[in-house]
């Protein structure tokens, strides 16, 4: 099979993020596959340029995966309508690119940002191939649970536009159980609708990698590193953390590490320089390859999201990550996530917008390395044991080869 996948925030293992994709990429090639990746010339997290373009794309090939690095207007870091300006520029350079890949079995688009998720769908309509949507988000109803979209026009066209992808697309892939029954509330049948959690790399994520050089690297060595490693942005709310870190400013042993970029890194950082907070450490971002050593530079690991209701139906990223790794999570997510942690016994839950109790639980846990090593070692076995990347891999292979040869 020769599968085109449009995605506007895909990294390679060389930038900052997440690269399920690339490694997706890896895994088809191993079973005699190629997924063609149409993505942006910018980095989602740093904002900054991937490679340097002459026309309206790039190619790259990077360990035998080829990529179309296809322009992107610059503004994911400014304003909400100038990100959308840059959405709409890439929507629109995607499909050229996209269309001058040849001989393509399957279209695969994902969302958000959805207008991405049109480009698939389109290039699939014109070439006459099935269109498999991939939801790693409910947009727009995150927007709107976040107040970011408020103007009743906006939120209408945006549903109006969802509700049309659910019912173009050929199958929906969707990486959240929560997805699927919201997907099945709004009239999608559920047997277009299949669910296939991310999980992780548990070779690439283990208790046995040594995260010394970073605690060596920030002045760590005698401390209790709780790690952040992810986003900065207007979702993360990351000003909880920076509370929480005020409350304990005066422990000379608990130190939090925040590794990652976004739109609020700049606002958060004069923040915690205005708090006086010496027990807070911007660590910049690192490439995906650098992440396992990363997380095992932790004590714990923190995974945050708004109080909003719609994000207690997703599972984020990191926390596979931070499992697979043996590492406790402190997490400050309700709903399935909550579950996750609490079935597997591999970490604590705080209730959302709680500093004092993030602050009390972070101080009581760097008083218990027993209890934090425990769950470290209950995350790792629940998550070798039912969420193995390399298991949902050959699940998400199944589909693709079930949607080809109808």
């Amino acid at each position: 099979m020769k599968i085109l996948l449009i995605n506007q925030a895909f990294v390679s293992p060389d930038e900052p993020g997440h690269t399920r994709h690339f490694e997706m990429a890896k895994f088809l090639q191993t079973r005699g596959h190629e997924l063609v990746i149409v993505a942006s010339d910018l980095n989602y997290q740093t904002g900054k340029r991937t490679v340097e373009r002459k026309g309206i794309f790039a190619e790259q090939t990077i360990e035998g995966v080829k990529i179309l690095r296809s322009y992107i207007y610059p503004a994911l870091h400014h304003s909400y309508f100038w990100r959308v300006i840059s959405f709409f520029s890439f929507m629109f350079s995607s499909i050229y690119t996209a269309l001058q890949v040849k001989d393509v079995d399957l279209i695969l688009g994902t969302t958000p940002p959805i207008f991405q998720a049109v480009s698939a769908w389109f290039v699939a309509l014109i070439r006459r191939k099935p269109f498999l949507l991939e939801v790693r988000d409910l947009w727009p109803e995150f927007g709107v649970s976040m107040g970011v979209l408020k103007n009743p026009i906006v939120i209408w066209l945006a549903r109006w536009l969802e509700k049309f992808l659910y019912k173009r697309a050929t199958h929906i892939l969707v990486n959240s159980p929560a997805y699927k029954d919201y997907m099945i509330s709004k009239n999608v049948l559920e047997k277009k609708i299949t669910f296939i959690p991310y999980g992780t790399d548990i070779d690439m994520f283990n208790p046995k990698i040594d995260g010394s050089s970073i605690r060596k690297e920030l002045n760590l060595e005698s401390h209790f590193v709780v790690l952040y490693a992810g986003a900065l942005g207007q979702a993360n709310d990351i000003d909880t953390i920076l509370r929480a870190a005020q409350r304990l400013n005066e422990n000379k042993k608990i130190r939090f590490v925040l590794f990652g970029d976004g739109k609020e890194r700049e606002r958060l950082q004069n923040k915690a320089n205005q708090l006086n907070l010496s027990n807070v450490i911007f660590a910049g971002v690192r490439p995906k390859k650098e992440m396992p050593q990363v997380i095992a530079s932790a004590d714990v690991c923190l995974a945050i999201l708004q109080d909003v209701p719609m994000f207690r139906t997703t599972y984020p990223n990191k926390v596979f990550d931070y499992m697979a790794a043996g590492r406790a999570t402190v997490l400050v997510i309700d709903g399935i996530t909550r579950d996750l942690i609490e079935s597997s016994y591999g970490g604590v839950f705080v209730q959302p917008n709680d500093d004092k109790g993030l602050a009390d639980t972070i101080l009581d846990l760097s008083q218990n390395a027993d209890i934090v090593k425990q769950m470290g070692l209950n995350a790792r076995e629940f998550l070798v044991g039912h969420l193995n990347r390399q298991d949902k891999l050959n699940e998400t292979l199944l589909l693709l080869e079930n949607l080809v040869m109808k």
